[in-house]
């Protein structure tokens, strides 16, 4: 997992490389006129596919929606959507569930496009065109470099589709703001040294840090066994709060931006009304995992990513687990 974890920047540069054609290559298929977008996915890459929805609506100015796959590999339900744009995300490209559903879309009119790590798979054989992630092999079993590359191909899809709040210059200086990240891992030790004894932990993160937050606590599940709950800080307040008791540890994702005050606004009225313990991922100089600063907000997922995955990585090695092969998992899930 952490040598994976290291060639975080390097994938990210090779992938930010090959944008201005796979820009041209998503354009040439998207459907005219574009009637909405459906993301497919499952575990991780259902996360990803979560900020995936944060980045391609406002770009494309249209809905994007997440599958049910159950719906269709379990009930069959009815489709019919033509002019949409069915994007499937898996980094392996073999999981049935998410080939069927894919099938089942373009099959009822809709445009597809794989995003794997296997060219070769048959997820990737079955789409009208193919973004390869370049992450090359990912043999520990908790998804880091295939994660943070899906979250850099959504990205370059929205390019695709419309404007968006980023630039050539932002994706050149990204691989550098990672490599930041990686080589300052002492924040991450002394936050998993305080959560060595927690039985539960709350991650939290509101607009395009909210994939942020359900991918932390996955990773503090799938690497350390901790019962981890990512929720946005809208959902938060609607009743799960009321599991935060004095000392319980709450990890914060936060970028300047327009979710930041209510981000603020909620870490100081867990801390102070309800004696959350809270660690802060945020560009701050008060942040317990201090994020890079100046990259956009829409771009700050992926290095926050990256300190949740050191985080997990070290609580593992503290406990005395092997966070590279947690017991019980497999790297692909067979689902149907």
């Amino acid at each position: 997992m952490a040598a994976e974890m290291a060639e975080q920047p390097a994938v990210l540069a090779g992938l930010a490389s090959r944008r201005l054609e796979i820009i041209e290559r998503v354009r040439a298929v998207v459907p005219e006129p574009l009637n909405g977008i459906v993301l497919i996915a499952r575990g991780s890459s259902d996360h990803a596919a979560i900020y995936g929805r944060y980045v391609l609506q406002p770009a494309a100015a249209r809905p994007v929606v997440l599958a049910a796959p159950s719906l269709h590999t379990l009930y069959n339900s009815p489709l019919h959507c033509p002019g949409y744009l069915a994007v499937a995300v898996s980094q392996s490209g073999r999981t049935p569930e998410i080939v069927t559903v894919l099938e089942r879309h373009m099959a009822a009119g809709a445009t597809g496009i794989a995003v794997t790590n296997d060219p070769g798979s048959p997820l990737a054989e079955l789409a009208q065109t193919t973004i390869e992630l370049g992450a090359g092999d990912e043999r520990a079993v908790p998804a880091t470099k295939t994660f943070t590359s899906e979250l850099a191909a959504f990205a370059i899809v929205a390019e695709a589709l419309g404007e968006v709040p980023w630039g050539s210059e932002d994706w050149a200086a990204l691989p550098s703001a990672l490599t930041d990240v990686l080589e300052d891992l002492e924040p991450a030790r002394r936050v998993a040294e305080g959560l060595a004894g927690a039985e539960g932990l709350i991650s939290v993160g509101r607009g395009y840090l909210f994939s942020v937050a359900l991918e932390a606590a996955l990773k503090l599940k799938e690497t350390t066994s901790l019962l981890a709950e990512g929720y946005s800080a809208a959902d938060l307040r609607h009743g799960p709060v009321a599991v935060i008791e004095r000392d319980f540890p709450v990890l914060a994702f936060s970028a300047p931006g327009p979710a930041a005050g209510d981000m603020n606004e909620l870490t100081e009225w867990l801390a102070l009304t309800r004696g959350a313990r809270i660690y802060k991922a945020a560009p701050r100089a008060d942040a317990q995992l201090p994020l890079p600063p100046g990259v956009p907000e829409a771009l700050m997922p992926i290095p926050a990513v990256v300190r949740a995955q050191q985080v997990a990585h070290e609580l593992a090695l503290h406990k005395g687990m092997n966070p590279d092969a947690p017991e019980g998992l497999t790297k692909i899930t067979p689902t149907i």
